[in-house]
């Protein structure tokens, strides 16, 4: 597993890559993937990696369900199957290719092969932790699920099935809170003031 500096050295090589809001995105849900691991009992320098490097595939360029790919198959080649298996899943709190916010812009193998490693790799729970920090981590930081589920849908719209992955990431905020003995919102930082500034 890299190191926590040598994923933040890999997040600074993406940022030269190509540059964009989705690199200080990456680090808000690195921080809010640590703090919630911190209280839930997991390997919080772990969640912080997984957190860092969730959306390395953007390094490629700019793209739709294709990052994912681009960031498996970079993990893949530097030995971290680890990273790899965030990069494909951070996107599906509910397990189904159908259910991806954005453009799918990859070719038809890479989506048969993404429909099988979904079925065949269940969610652990550093898989469930980098779902939800996505959901709740603005470039910002923290802020409520519900804005951050509008913010994507005002983004990439909305498809059939969208209200089935809202559930699952309501869900996953249950989940966490349970494991935590407290709302994650009472230790994330900001996030009343990050949840009701304007979207847009």
């Amino acid at each position: 597993m890299l190191t926590p500096q040598q994923a933040q050295d890999q997040l600074q090589i993406a940022a030269g890559l190509n540059p964009g809001g989705w690199i200080l995105h990456s680090r808000s849900v690195a921080q809010n993937a640590q703090q919630i691991a911190l209280h839930a009992g997991m390997d919080a320098g772990r969640a912080y990696i997984f957190g860092l490097l969730h959306d390395i595939g953007r390094r490629a360029g700019v793209t739709g369900i294709l990052h994912l790919f681009d960031g498996y198959d970079y993990m893949m080649a530097l030995g971290e199957d680890a990273i790899a298996r965030i990069c494909l899943t951070h996107s599906f709190p509910v397990p189904d290719v159908r259910h991806f916010s954005g453009k799918i812009d990859c070719t038809p193998a890479q989506l048969d092969f993404l429909k099988r490693y979904l079925h065949d790799h269940p969610f652990d729970d550093y898989d469930r932790l980098i779902q939800l920090c996505d959901a709740i981590s603005l470039p910002q930081g923290a802020c409520i699920v519900e804005k951050r589920l509008v913010d994507v849908a005002l983004r990439h719209g909305v498809f059939e099935g969208m209200l089935d992955k809202w559930r699952a990431f309501l869900n996953l905020k249950k989940y966490f809170d349970r494991k935590c003995g407290c709302s994650i919102y009472s230790f994330l930082d900001n996030v009343l003031e990050n949840s009701s500034a304007d979207l847009v």
